[in-house]
Parts: structure tokens; sequence; C-alpha cells
């Protein structure tokens, strides 16, 4: 799987309250969650993006409470996935079960600029940063995680392997 688009770039310990406020915890619509992604770190996020650019964090990205609903709105509003130094635990879990791509890079995450251009081969690990002409190598998911994150979440994953 490659996936390419525009950088967004974020510090360190966005935690799951900046992705989705809890004012919007009442559902599970993507579309909807998306619509309010970060919206209280940057209120025109949403209407910024376009389809398959991707975040860049620092250390501890989703850290803070264990809603579903972070990465379910940052796959909603369209990114297509998530360079970060670290992620909290439960964000990165939630974020494979969901089928949301999110890659370790300590290099990658210091060095990308806001707009940079970037390319990322989850197969191979390399992040190219098009922008810049410089490559960085990611941490790739064993591969059932790698599987569960090409099937679009673990509960594609399951139907596909007829699993009940």
């Amino acid at each position: 799987m490659k996936i390419q688009g525009k950088t967004w770039r974020f510090g360190d310990n966005i935690n799951t309250d900046e992705i989705i406020a809890a004012r919007y915890l009442n559902t599970f619509d993507a579309q909807e969650l998306g619509s309010h992604c970060m919206e209280d770190i940057d209120k025109n996020f949403s209407q910024k993006i376009a389809p398959g650019d991707i975040i860049v964090a620092g250390k501890n990205f989703g850290c803070g409470s264990s809603r579903e609903h972070a990465p379910i709105a940052i796959k909603g509003c369209g990114i297509s996935g998530v360079v970060a130094e670290s992620f909290a635990r439960i964000f990165y879990r939630n974020a494979v079960n969901i089928g949301l791509p999110i890659f370790v890079s300590a290099e990658a995450a210091e060095s990308i600029k806001e707009g940079d251009l970037i390319e990322i081969d989850a197969q191979s690990g390399v992040i190219c940063n098009r922008t810049q002409s410089k490559n960085y190598q990611t941490d790739k998911f064993a591969g059932f995680m790698q599987d569960i994150v090409n099937e679009g979440g673990l509960l594609n994953w399951i139907k596909k392997k007829g699993i009940k």
C-alpha cells in the first residue's frame, strides 16, 4: 500500500480531545466526526485538507482517553495516514482497528515541514519527502496488522477471513 499527500504539522502530545472534542461523541459517523477533526486546534482544519493528505506530528500523538472516535475522525476527514515520532499505545491500536495507517519515524516527524508532499510505502517502510528529496525509514506493521489496515480495519478483515 502506498499513500501520498500534502502534510499538516502538529506538535507533541496532541490528545484525543483535541483530535475530536467530547461534544461530538454522540455519533460514530465518520463523515460527521471528520467535519470536526482538529477544530479546537484549527477551526477550519477539515475544510483545508484534500483527500489523501497526511498528518505529521511529534511525540505521543493521540494521548488522553481511549476513544475510538479520534482515528475515525482523522480518517473521516480524508487524512490518509499519520506520521509521528511516537503514538499513545491505545491510539495506535485504535488506528489499526479502524484501518488508519500510522507510521513511527522520529527523523521524518522532525524533518518534514507543513505543506511538503510525501509518499509512504507501507510495505517497504519508506517515507519519501518529494518536496525535500529525502527518504526516511519507518517501522513496518507486522504482517497481520498490515492486512488489517489494508482491509480498512479489523471488522472488514474479520469478514474477509470468514471468522464468526
